[in-house]
């Protein structure tokens, strides 16, 4: 009786797995440095990026380090090419303090540009209002 039932638990169990079907999510990432801004900056971070395109659930964690003072912003800019620049297409809220995590929900033209490789993080300073440290969001 006993294998019975832990045969139909591990059948349900399998079952209830199959057809859940895993979360097939793009990673994606970005080295920031002042370079990418344009400026010269110390600062430096790095961003773990996963798109989610069935939900178009975009998930982050940006870490950063030493920048000219606190983070007064950071976004996703685009749509732009490498070292062309943008208006803010998702905001990064909280960006005060490393590290930063947050997730948004993107329009289908955002999903599209993200994919295209035509994102980038800006984090923005006091001193650098335009942007103290960037970089390029790729697969």
């Amino acid at each position: 009786m006993s294998n019975t039932r832990t045969m139909l638990a591990t059948l349900a169990l399998g079952a209830t797995v199959a057809f859940a079907g895993p979360a097939f999510a793009d990673k994606m990432k970005a080295t920031l440095d002042g370079k990418g801004a344009a400026v010269a900056s110390a600062g430096k971070g790095t961003a773990d990026i996963d798109y989610d395109p069935a939900s178009k659930k975009l998930s982050w964690k940006l870490t950063y380090s030493g920048l000219s003072g606190p983070a007064t912003a950071a976004h996703f800019h685009g749509p732009a090419a490498p070292g062309a620049n943008a208006g803010v297409a998702v905001p990064i809220p909280n960006a005060g303090s490393s590290p930063v995590e947050g997730n948004a929900t993107l329009t289908d033209a955002q999903a599209a540009d993200l994919m295209a490789g035509r994102y980038y993080i800006n984090i923005h300073t006091a001193a650098n209002p335009a942007g103290e440290i960037r970089g390029q969001v790729t697969k």
